[in-house]
């Protein structure tokens, strides 16, 4: 780590530190906000099969969300979603390959991600996004999500009309907010009094607790056939929370566990991408 990322850490916590013994709703508040805004956005300019793409957009409560389409009509179609601090241009390397098998190519851009609008990402919002596409450009048969959008695209599905004839594909999905949460407070060094109030912010804004935005809960109400790709040294989305979805034995997922492909390598991986292709 830079010296430079050691001291805009050491602020941050120190930061932290002096709101939570003034305030510890106002510290969870803050906490929140960081939680939700992307550090980095991906603005890189995008791979040539994007300019063979039609542009789309559409609101979502009040953001532009901005995507791309190919093959249009198609007879079915594929939407890519990619994870937090990400953008769909990282995954051009699927969208020929979905083309020859006959596919519409669907890929958008989550609120403050790439060439979306918006600062902040949540779950619900990014769940609300997906469903929205679906909505406006679908119907969709097959979905590939990594990360953050493994989860969001498990929370829009159990709440969509699908079939056992629709296809899943998760790469390195974010299993439990919980661990993500849990994470994110200890790289902060945030107190248990804060996170009390932090998980009271969540469930007022989604009714529900952290607990519930769980791919482990919701796949008990997906019926698509699933391919869960994850790696064992994953150091984003952790292989101890996949192997407790493993112990429910899901009959509509097949697992592919790798080593030393890590978070986002894996997605690159020639063999894992053909493996996607194939499935879907």
């Amino acid at each position: 780590m830079k010296l430079s990322q050691r001291l805009a850490i050491g602020y941050i916590r120190a930061k932290f530190k002096l709101l939570s013994s003034i305030s510890k709703k106002k510290a969870a508040k803050q906490a929140f906000t960081l939680f939700c805004t992307p550090q980095r956005r991906n603005l890189k300019k995008p791979p040539k099969i994007f300019e063979e793409a039609e542009s789309l957009q559409l609101k979502v409560e009040g953001i532009l969300v901005k995507g791309w389409r190919w093959n249009h009509p198609g007879a079915k179609k594929a939407l890519i979603i990619h994870g937090f601090e990400s953008s769909v241009v990282n995954f051009d390397r699927y969208i020929r390959p979905l083309i020859k098998k006959g596919y519409e190519v669907l890929a958008f851009d989550a609120p403050a991600h790439g060439k979306s609008g918006g600062k902040e990402i949540t779950a619900p919002l990014f769940k609300k996004t997906i469903q929205e596409v679906c909505k406006t450009f679908g119907p969709v048969q097959s979905f590939m999500a990594h990360s953050f959008g493994g989860l969001a695209v498990s929370l829009a599905l159990e709440e969509m009309s699908h079939h056992t004839d629709t296809r899943l594909v998760l790469i390195a999905p974010a299993t439990e907010t919980l661990t993500a949460i849990d994470t994110f407070f200890r790289f902060l060094k945030l107190d248990d009094a804060v996170r009390t109030e932090f998980d009271k912010i969540i469930i007022k804004k989604g009714g529900v607790s952290p607990t519930w935005y769980s791919i482990r809960r919701a796949m008990q109400h997906i019926r698509a056939r699933v391919l869960w790709i994850h790696d064992e040294e994953d150091d984003t989305t952790p292989i101890e929370d996949v192997q407790k979805v493993q112990e429910k034995n899901y009959p509509q997922i097949q697992f592919v566990i790798t080593r030393g492909l890590g978070h986002r390598r894996i997605y690159r991986e020639n063999k894992i991408s053909r493996q996607i292709v194939e499935f879907l």
